[in-house]
């Protein structure tokens, strides 16, 4: 065989190892059939064309956006509640490198790979949402307006997906063979997590400030000159939630990428994570208990978004609270699982509740989303899923890698 045969057939295996793990390319596209390729493909038909829809004739037609309402359900869903439940990246990295709390670092790079694909997709979403989307990078490379708190939070996105990059580098580099980059990879890793750690306390609490200029429009139960804090406390809350949920969901859907004679107790690690978030969550009740007496607006909750507001604060607050501290006391596991679902949720409905629900609240005019944004918004979740496990059935994310035994 001449040289450039050879250099063919190299080419060859090395996409069907690292690209089809070891498959035909026939092979490939039967494993494709799965409950859940068949859902996901059938939501990427319909929403890739209403995507590109909404791309060609602008937001007019393919939302339910006005001028009382500029942001609507990709602002609330895929950029607050997005960022919020990728927290997990910057707390367990922290909890790792940091704290130097080494049990947990069986799941660490699938919480980093959580959060920069969460962080990537904000990103996408705000590409989806912009009227103008070619101007994304206008406030790093054109825009100064550092007096502006979207200056700030274009600023932190952008340099925080930057370092959930370097931190799962070392994965991508073992997954491509790259030793010596690899190398040079890990000896970034503690200070880019130091410096990610503080580029997420400033963003996360930057999200709460875009609506401290909103004290007219935003309801007086959600608004507070303390909701950068709320932002920031509630994000620790959704990443120690979500690394418990992607952990249970993990460790199910791909059984076979866990190695069995690596002995991991997920039961203790689920835990540990438990009795943190049930800490948090005690502090982030009483924080907005604290905001509502600084107003005083007690008298608010005796009102229909009062007895809404009491339902957030009591259901997907405190009872999980209770919930997780019951279920650490008495090794539970399940049941911290069970609360994690149960906390997502929870924040989920709080960021909805401020960026939605809350939001001119007494205006007769309300907003309802159209079908193309729910279904876009859906699409980009889906595309989401499909790139975690895309990585997650190629890199050594769940797994380690024989080379590197011990490391992570």
């Amino acid at each position: 065989m001449n040289e450039a045969g050879k250099s063919r057939g190299t080419t060859g295996t090395w996409i069907r190892e690292k690209l089809f793990m070891g498959l035909s390319w026939q092979e490939y596209i039967r494993g494709l059939f799965t409950p859940f390729g068949v859902v996901a493909g059938l939501i990427l038909i319909v929403g890739i064309p209403v995507i590109a829809y909404r791309f060609a004739y602008g937001l007019g037609a393919a939302t339910n956006l006005s001028q009382t309402y500029p942001w609507g359900l990709w602002i609330g869903m895929d950029v607050m509640c997005g960022v919020a439940l990728a927290a997990g990246g910057y707390v367990l990295a922290s909890t790792v490198y940091i704290f130097g709390l080494r049990d947990y670092y069986p799941v660490l790079r699938p919480a980093v790979l959580t959060g920069f694909l969460g962080y990537f997709f904000v990103v996408v979403g705000l590409l989806v949402d912009l009227g103008q989307p070619w101007r994304i990078p206008y406030p790093v490379i054109y825009s100064y307006g550092v007096t502006s708190v979207m200056f700030l939070v274009a600023w932190h996105v952008f340099l925080y997906l930057t370092v959930q990059f370097l931190e799962f580098c070392p994965a991508v580099f073992e997954w491509l063979g790259w030793k010596d980059v690899r190398r040079w990879a890990m000896k970034l890793t503690i200070g880019a997590t130091v410096f990610g750690v503080i580029l997420s306390t400033l963003h996360q609490s930057a999200l709460g400030a875009l609506f401290l200029m909103t004290p007219t429009k935003l309801h007086p139960l959600w608004y507070s000159p303390f909701i950068p804090i709320y932002f920031f406390v509630s994000s620790i809350i959704a990443g120690l939630a979500m690394v418990i949920v992607e952990t249970t969901l993990s460790h199910r859907i791909f059984r076979d990428q866990i190695d069995p004679t690596r002995h991991v107790n997920i039961d203790s690690i689920t835990l540990g994570l438990g009795k943190a978030a049930s800490v948090v969550l005690f502090t982030y009740f009483f924080l907005k208990l604290l905001g509502i007496a600084d107003g005083g607006h007690w008298s608010l909750l005796n009102t229909p978004l009062g007895n809404w507001f009491l339902v957030e604060m009591l259901g997907f607050v405190l009872l999980p609270c209770f919930l997780f501290a019951y279920g650490v006391r008495e090794g539970n596991a399940t049941l911290v699982r069970a609360t994690a679902a149960l906390t997502v949720i929870g924040i989920i409905i709080n960021r909805l509740n401020v960026s939605l629900i809350a939001f001119n609240w007494n205006v007769p005019d309300r907003y309802v989303p159209s079908w193309m944004e729910m279904v876009a918004t859906i699409t980009i979740i889906t595309l989401g899923l499909l790139t975690f496990r895309w990585i997650v059935n190629r890199m050594p994310v769940l797994h380690e890698h024989p080379e590197y035994p011990g490391i992570h």
